[in-house]
């Protein structure tokens, strides 16, 4: 069954269109205005000093590429594009955030965020939540504040956690993602009815379009998660003192 509402981002456009379909939606603003305050809120930090952190600055722009240039729109015609709409929420805005926001979601459990995370990631990308989300914009929206929010604590549990679980955390999120990707690379079928023909104009068919999410999932979303998990194993094992013989000392 197609969705019986256009999107929130708006109709699939025509790769002819793409660069004029910038989204200057209203509410847009005011649910970031929303996001913003309630994170000054629960923050340790003033106003004034949050707002002049660079990662803040640099998660404001994430989440304006992700909300308001063509790649909001081109979300609607390719499933690929949404997984890169995701992955900049969930591994780009959210750690950048969560660097810049120290708030009291450090105090919950590491597990309990990760464990959450994960299950929100793999409810919003199965095949029937993802087919509501695209036919009703408050379902839109609780998609993408649910993945924002749950990734913005699992990585506040990761900066305030130890290295060792903070590691793991990471080692597990990579895993988790790379088995979604797996399953989409692999799949032997079109899963998404919302895109079943929308990504022909753009010269792909909709299981090609899907193997391409697939493998975004797979590969370029652990990236991110990687760097951090290499800093911390060097912060563990690249600073210890190197092996000697009991003969030589």
């Amino acid at each position: 069954m197609q969705p019986t509402q256009i999107p929130y981002c708006g109709p699939a456009p025509m790769p002819a269109d793409l660069w004029s379909s910038w989204n200057f939606d209203p509410l847009l603003i005011a649910v970031f205005a929303v996001m913003a305050a309630g994170a000054l809120a629960m923050s340790r930090k003033s106003a004034a000093e949050a707002a002049r952190s660079p990662s803040g600055v640099l998660a404001v722009l994430v989440l304006l590429i992700a909300f308001v240039s063509p790649i909001c729109a081109l979300a609607s015609a390719l499933f690929s594009a949404r997984i890169v709409h995701h992955l900049l929420l969930v591994a780009a805005a959210a750690p950048l955030l969560a660097l810049a926001l120290p708030t009291r979601f450090a105090q919950l459990p590491l597990s309990a965020t990760f464990l959450a995370h994960t299950l929100v990631m793999w409810v919003w990308h199965a095949p029937i939540p993802y087919q509501w989300a695209l036919s009703s914009v408050p379902i839109y929206w609780l998609m993408e504040l649910s993945l924002f929010f749950s990734a913005f604590a699992m990585w506040q549990g990761i900066l305030a956690a130890r290295a060792g679980p903070a590691f793991f955390a990471l080692l597990g999120s990579i895993v988790q993602m790379g088995m979604l990707g797996a399953l989409l690379t692999f799949a032997t079928r079109p899963l998404y009815e919302a895109h079943a023909t929308t990504t022909l104009p753009y010269g792909l068919t909709p299981l090609g379009d899907q193997q391409l999410a697939g493998l975004m999932m797979w590969v370029p979303a652990a990236l991110p998660y990687l760097a951090v998990a290499l800093v911390i194993a060097w912060q563990l094992f690249g600073r210890a003192e190197p092996f000697t013989s009991p003969k030589t000392r």
